[in-house]
């Protein structure tokens, strides 16, 4: 069973994160005390480096979160890398072929599995303190989640393919880039992504794999209405812009009320 299958089993589906687009611990720890069940620790657009990933890898474990990294390609190293790091789920985005999903499974699988090579004190195998590193290797190629995100009409055409690939644990759906490949770049909610995400999620739990989604908070009514397990429904940057323009909507209707204006 996958970490993933394991919070499920303790949380309500959809299981609710939020992401980390900087290096902002005090970001994961105010989220974990909220009430936040899981954290996305974004690698593809953001300048975060490994060992900081690491670093909110173990606060957020540390407070009780599920924890998610998306790494920006499979290659070998970025993999082992990412993996290294200890995170619950490893999410691979762009995943437009069997052959790319493939690949990111075995340089994440350790042998028999796949390739992923052996260095007994990561964090990933508890720095080697829990007895043989091999049978915390093979424990990891049961537990961590491996998850492939469906964001291009190309994904969405293929999904039944991407499925069928042996070792993959679950399938991540991107709506703003899938948006823009559909033709329509920015409307999460137009017919057409609705259309294929439905579709997409229709594959996928037909091929037993869990789903995972990144929303915005106007199209919450259909993902909540979906066969979802994972929902992140914000991240650091809009909560710091939702709260600071609040504050100074406020602030500036006060200035406008006071008395002599």
């Amino acid at each position: 069973m996958n970490r993933l299958q394991q919070a499920l089993k303790d949380h309500p589906r959809p299981i609710l994160g939020a992401a980390a687009y900087s290096y902002n611990p005090t970001f994961l720890e105010l989220a974990a005390l909220m009430g936040y069940q899981a954290a996305w620790i974004e690698m593809e657009h953001t300048f975060l480096t490994f060992a900081q990933a690491a670093d909110l890898c173990r606060i957020a474990s540390g407070m009780g979160m599920l924890t998610m990294l998306r790494i920006p390609n499979p290659s070998r190293t970025t993999v082992l890398q990412g993996c290294e790091c200890g995170p619950d789920i490893l999410d691979l985005p762009m995943a437009n072929t069997p052959e790319t999903i493939a690949e990111f499974v075995r340089n994440a699988r350790f042998p028999p599995d796949g390739v992923r090579g052996f260095f007994g004190v990561s964090r990933a195998v508890k720095y080697g303190l829990n007895g043989p590193v091999s049978d915390e290797q093979q424990k990891l190629n049961r537990e961590l989640c491996l998850m492939a995100q469906v964001e291009t009409r190309e994904a969405v055409e293929r999904v039944d393919e991407l499925c069928a690939v042996p070792g993959l644990d679950a399938i991540f759906i991107g709506p703003a880039d899938l948006s823009a490949s559909l033709g329509v770049p920015g409307q999460t909610g137009h017919p057409a992504v609705y259309e294929a995400a439905a579709h997409v999620i229709r594959t996928a739990k037909q091929h037993g794999k869990l789903m995972a989604a990144g929303i915005a908070p106007q199209d919450l009514p259909f993902w909540t209405s979906q066969d979802m397990d994972l929902l992140f429904c914000t991240n650091d940057i809009a909560a710091m812009k939702w709260g600071a323009q609040k504050a100074l909507d406020q602030a500036r209707a006060a200035v406008a009320a006071a008395p002599n204006r």
